[in-house]
């Protein structure tokens, strides 16, 4: 039976609670009052800021708290900032963000890019020149080869896993490989006979890093040809360190999840309206990716044992 002191002792916890719950809520804004959002550089760092200062001035307003876009020097930069807790917010490859995992970083996948018929994945192709003589990697045998970046899917390990199943050792097979560091710098290298062959992504005959060039007016995408593609590979997530506030993972989670409707100009400067929503995902997605790393990393292994 409840009795008058019962009902003020409930009402007087309710109204404690009440109270509570929005100072509880706003705990993490004294600890996190600046975020760090960093991405791999896919293209120059006047490109990054151009496409991405729209989306983290959107994520600064949905969270209430300052955003910071940082491009990081390479792949490993964004892994090892993550590693320490110094970025908050990464924009992976698959890859580099299973390569993260791999090496320990405390991250979650969250959001996964996807393509404009719904589908979640991208490939990786060898690029020559339009006029050149090459019309598969076999010609290519004492040329010169451009890949991207150590930790990059589809301008590093895929391009080596699908060698090594042509039975060819790149570094003896090819002339010289070039990392380039971005998958702009590759096509550029490419145009301007560096290389002669060049590794990539590729979405679409719609949408590509060719594609997305030739509409900053960097190349013609007429200029090249594809001579190799793979199979399809997951797409690329965003992750968030694991041990930022739940209620603060959610609020990102849910502003990424609806940027295309929330703020569909900042989407469209990323997307170019070549992709569709970002949609949820973790970390069990890139599993196919660490086993991809093992076996470049044994293919390293073995050629330097």
């Amino acid at each position: 039976m409840l009795t008058r002191r019962h009902t003020l002792t409930l009402a007087t916890a309710a109204l404690a609670a009440t109270l509570a719950a929005p100072a509880f809520a706003q705990d993490w804004k004294a600890k996190y009052p600046e975020l760090v959002f960093a991405i791999i550089p896919a293209e120059n760092a006047s490109g990054v800021v151009e496409h991405y200062t729209p989306f983290v001035n959107y994520l600064s307003k949905e969270l209430g708290t300052k955003v910071t876009l940082r491009i990081a020097s390479d792949y490993a930069a964004l892994i090892e900032g993550q590693r320490a807790g110094n970025i908050h917010i990464g924009m992976y490859g698959p890859s580099s963000f299973a390569r993260a995992l791999m090496t320990g970083a405390k991250i979650e996948a969250f959001a996964i890019e996807t393509n404009l018929d719904g589908t979640k994945g991208y490939y990786s192709v060898f690029y020559v020149k339009k006029d050149s003589p090459y019309q598969k990697i076999e010609d290519l045998k004492g040329k010169n080869l451009g890949l991207v970046d150590p930790n990059s899917t589809s301008g590093n390990n895929v391009p080596r896993y699908a060698l090594d199943g042509m039975k060819i050792d790149p570094e003896s097979y090819f002339g010289k490989v070039v990392y380039t560091g971005s998958h702009e710098n590759a096509i550029i290298a490419l145009g301007q006979g560096t290389v002669d062959v060049a590794a990539n992504w590729w979405n679409d005959e719609q949408e590509s890093n060719l594609q997305r060039m030739a509409r900053k007016n960097m190349v013609k995408a007429e200029d090249f040809r594809i001579i190799y593609k793979s199979e399809q590979i997951v797409n690329s997530p965003m992750a968030y360190l694991t041990e930022l506030p739940t209620e603060l993972k959610a609020k990102i989670k849910d502003a990424v999840l609806n940027l295309n409707t929330k703020d569909k100009a900042a989407f469209d400067k990323i997307y170019e309206g070549k992709q569709g929503p970002l949609q949820a995902v973790d970390n069990k997605a890139y599993d196919p990716i660490i086993e991809l790393n093992k076996f470049v990393d044994a293919l390293r292994r073995k050629k330097a044992s």
